[in-house]
């Protein structure tokens, strides 16, 4: 409502300056006329209209005096003009500006707003991973049919928890083999590994997860020198 407000009030004053303007033009127009009137045909003007009352001695000086006034009411209503479209334009910028903050906000609602939820989900797909790493790969057969079962239910447990977590964007960062990144890793200790670069990363303590390009758990890993 207070933009509306400033708009008329603008509009309001354009307009009143605009008026001032022609009734100054007018006056100064007419004013110059009477003085640039022939002689003879200002004669036969004031015979023909001897009912008229004779022009007052002082005209020039207060018409003079009406444009100066009015050439200064210009100016002052020009300079208000001036500072009230100054501030409309800096709070339709502020509100620019909010929109946008508030546009992006909402926006990362809706990408990061399970965040914490990830977060705790992530303990649970430890477990599972636990789980299936500790199972002795040579025991899982037809020997041992109730291990199995546990087995596979497990793998397949897991599988499907990541795979809900890919659908909603949280993804896996295992840097093994990879470049150390201060962003995504999180260096445990150092060691001289033969055969690799320094900088590259051995080991990995802990698996990482990032939402949508947001890291939430950084990977825990160990570095070569």
């Amino acid at each position: 409502m207070s933009l509306i407000g400033i708009r008329s009030f603008l509009k309001c004053g354009q307009a009143f300056s605009e008026n001032l303007i022609f009734n100054t033009r007018y006056i100064a127009t007419t004013s110059l006329r009477r003085n640039n009137a022939p002689e003879g045909k200002t004669t036969q003007q004031s015979e023909n209209s001897e009912s008229s009352p004779p022009p007052p001695t002082g005209e020039q000086p207060q018409v003079s005096e009406d444009i100066e006034k009015f050439t200064k009411e210009i100016a002052q209503l020009t300079e208000k003009n001036n500072e009230l479209l100054d501030k409309y334009k800096r709070a339709l910028a502020d509100g620019e500006n909010l929109r946008n903050r508030l546009t992006k906000q909402i926006s990362e609602a809706k990408l990061f707003g399970i965040q914490g939820f990830c977060k705790d989900l992530l303990d649970v797909a430890d477990v599972l991973g636990k789980a299936t790493e500790t199972v002795p790969k040579e025991e899982i057969s037809e020997k041992n049919p109730h291990l199995k079962s546990l087995y596979e239910g497990l793998v397949m447990t897991e599988a499907q928890l990541q795979s809900v977590f890919k659908r909603h964007g949280l993804e896996i960062v295992n840097p093994l083999d990879e470049k150390f990144n201060p962003n995504y890793h999180e260096a445990l200790f150092q060691q001289e590994v033969a055969g690799k670069e320094s900088g590259t990363v051995v080991v990995v303590s802990k698996i990482g997860y990032k939402l949508h390009d947001r890291v939430i758990r950084p990977a825990l890993v160990g570095v070569s020198k």
